[in-house]
């Protein structure tokens, strides 16, 4: 699906279910599955690069490599995660250029100090709206293709009031934002008011023990949401699945006991496309497959 497509994906039908993804086999698994876009989250690839939490360490050179390898193994459209932009306006300007040639088809930006804080985390502060604005022009400007989204999130709900947040997500639509996202919505009511508030397109995300309380993909659509984001779900299945066979086989010293939550040999090597690989070396090389 190309940019322009992704753009009227978003803006008709029901509402688009957004998986986080943190590297190229994750990204496979929710291909495979049937997704129709993938988000590159940044705590994702801080807790799975770098092993480390979604503090602002993860940097634009992480991420862009991050971009580029998922980008390499999908055809579905990326929406990624740039924090704060990395900087300042111009750092800004910087990032999207670099996030749009690695593969984006949509770049967040959010207005948080840095080093930011992941939405769901106590603590966070947010910079002047006026200083988010600028980013978000810059972010326009920057794009090579017009049909590159930029995504506008304000954390300043849990900060300075879901009035507040509001009247931002209206400055930031102003500014050039295509779409709008106020994060981490803490009551039913706000919700369905969020999105009532603007006409732009709005993104929701739920994170799993977080403080946006979930409702179904149906709901959500009948609030008015374009977008719902599940950032941490695959993320999470992953480490529970690790602590969970990994956990057993130090306590037995087997598999016996888990051996129906692992994919078989066949399947694991399907999802890395190793038959069409070796396709290919028989085409060019001939020989019996491996």
């Amino acid at each position: 699906m190309d940019r322009l497509r992704f753009r009227d994906r978003i803006t008709q039908g029901r509402a688009l279910l957004l998986p986080g993804v943190a590297n190229p086999l994750a990204a496979r698994v929710a291909e495979d599955i049937g997704y129709e876009a993938l988000y590159v989250t940044g705590a994702g690839v801080a807790n799975t690069e770098l092993g480390l939490p979604d503090i602002g360490i993860l940097n634009l050179t992480d991420m862009a490599g991050a971009v580029e390898r998922i980008a390499a193994v999908v055809d579905l459209p990326l929406v990624v995660d740039a924090d704060t932009g990395y900087g300042n306006s111009v750092s800004c300007y910087h990032a999207v250029k670099r996030l749009e040639a690695a593969g984006a088809a949509a770049i967040q930006l959010e207005d948080q100090v840095f080093p930011k804080r992941c939405g769901h985390f106590e603590g966070k502060e947010v910079v002047p709206a006026a200083e988010m604005i600028g980013k978000i022009r810059a972010a326009c400007d920057a794009r090579r293709n017009e049909a590159t989204l930029i995504i506008a999130r304000t954390d300043a709900c849990a900060i300075e009031g879901y009035d507040a947040a509001i009247d931002r997500a209206a400055a930031y639509a102003e500014a050039g934002a295509d779409i709008l996202f106020v994060e981490a919505l803490t009551t039913e009511a706000q919700m369905r008011d969020a999105p009532a508030r603007n006409a732009l397109p709005h993104l929701i995300n739920i994170v799993f023990g977080g403080k946006t309380p979930a409702f179904s993909a149906a709901e959500f659509d009948a609030m008015g949401y374009k977008l719902i984001l599940y950032a941490n779900a695959a993320l999470q299945a992953a480490v529970a699945g690790m602590q969970d066979v990994l956990g057993s086989l130090h306590a037995t010293g087997s598999l016996a006991a888990v051996h129906d939550r692992l994919a078989g040999f066949v399947e694991r090597q399907r999802m890395v496309r190793t038959p069409e690989y070796d396709a290919l070396r028989l085409k060019y090389e001939g020989g019996p497959a491996r």
